[in-house]
């Protein structure tokens, strides 16, 4: 199992927890993080957006990230959503282990 840090934006705290909830009870994911209080800046068919949201930081692996993917573009309310896998450098050792055994057990 190769850990990622999936990271995807919502537009509303119910979404976000939505999301949240569906990836964890499909058991692709370990944990889930809502961070509130994001301003996004950004490109939409040719014009500059802002726009409050709310992040998620999933924590998951590269193995699932299909699976997980599929699943964020089922539950979500944007037509492209941010769905983007980071790698992280490294881990300790005992959360490693909870974060594999926890999306390893769904599998």
């Amino acid at each position: 199992m190769t850990p990622v840090i999936v990271l995807v934006t919502a537009s509303s705290l119910d979404e976000a927890r939505a999301i949240a909830q569906g990836v964890l009870e499909a058991k692709l994911a370990a944990c889930a993080n809502i961070v509130p209080g994001l301003e996004s800046h950004y490109w939409w068919q040719g014009k500059l957006e802002t726009a409050a949201e709310f992040l998620l930081l999933i924590k998951s692996s590269r193995e699932q990230f299909d699976a997980l993917s599929i699943l964020v573009k089922q539950l979500h309310s944007y037509e492209c959503p941010e769905v983007v896998a980071l790698a992280p450098e490294a881990v300790e050792a005992r959360y490693l282990k909870w974060w594999r055994d926890e999306v390893t057990s769904g599998s």
